[in-house]
């Protein structure tokens, strides 16, 4: 059972698109549509390269779309977004690509029609800044990066 209704998105299919599948849940349970190349590219160790897709899109306002890996890819062969999550904005209306980069030690072939990403439509909250002179204190206060711990070996290993 899914929490609420689905949000219509607006979807144009641009020329090279053809006969590809528009985003779609693998699952009943997937947050993410895998969203598919509309065409080939061969990225070598340490390229990137924004993988078109063939789509525009007139995302509503108030959400944006989250453009997140594919574990599998990331696992397997060391493909993965390097903005993760990449976001696309309501009010963009060019073709969505999706920036891939290859952390792998070979060659990774993108053939058109595979699975590249996953798509994830997400609420967006916007902040209003409130100057004050001073904040609120809290237990972590200035701590910064790796303040509040690190990597603890198991069975007390150092």
């Amino acid at each position: 059972m899914h929490s609420s209704e689905p949000v219509p998105v607006m979807v144009k299919r641009l020329a090279h698109f053809g006969d590809l599948d528009l985003p779609g849940y693998a699952t009943d349970g997937a947050a993410g549509m895998d969203v598919l190349a509309a065409e080939d590219v061969d990225l070598a160790p340490g390229a990137r390269h924004a993988v078109a897709t063939g789509l525009a899109l007139a995302i509503p306002p108030g959400f944006e779309i989250q453009v997140r890996p594919r574990s599998g890819l990331a696992l397997k062969h060391g493909i993965t977004v390097p903005n993760t999550p990449g976001t696309i904005d309501s009010d963009y209306r060019g073709e969505l690509k999706v920036i891939l980069i290859n952390h792998g030690a070979t060659d990774f072939a993108v053939r058109r029609g595979d699975r590249i990403a996953q798509l994830v439509l997400a609420p967006v909250v916007r902040a209003s800044w409130l100057k004050v002179d001073e904040l609120d204190e809290t237990l972590r206060g200035e701590g910064g990066f790796g303040s509040t711990g690190g990597f603890v070996a198991p069975f007390g290993g150092g």
